[in-house]
């Protein structure tokens, strides 16, 4: 129902920021909770952040603080706005949707993801 295309990712030093950017394409946009998503080499995708339908969000205990996930549903977009980057912050992001009334609470529809490389 909705295909998801990031950018934004890029190599940047520890303290930096990058801000990526999600875009939407489908309709009821505003109908999907979103998420971001951050796998490194040889782990398993952890969640990041998550804006819902509502505009609610919940971040990861390792990002607090530092990263802040938007929506802006006129444009069909979700922003990850991430401060303070850390080496620990390098992996693939990627974007993730679930329709609101889905009868699961997994994220279903998925980015290609974008490189985030964070040096010292």
């Amino acid at each position: 129902q909705v295909e998801l295309v990031e950018s934004g990712g890029g190599l940047v030093q520890a303290g930096d920021s990058l801000r990526l950017s999600c875009a939407a394409f489908g309709r009821d946009f505003s109908n999907y909770h979103m998420a971001w998503f951050r796998q490194a080499p040889g782990t398993q995708r952890d969640l990041v952040a998550v804006i819902s339908a509502g505009s609610s969000t919940n971040y990861a205990d390792s990002v607090k603080g530092r990263f802040t996930i938007q929506r802006d549903n006129a444009n069909n977009a979700v922003y990850l706005q991430m401060n303070s980057l850390k080496p620990e912050d390098t992996a693939i992001y990627y974007c993730a949707a679930r329709w609101n009334y889905a009868r699961h609470s997994e994220f279903d529809y998925w980015g290609q993801g974008t490189q985030v490389t964070v040096s010292s």
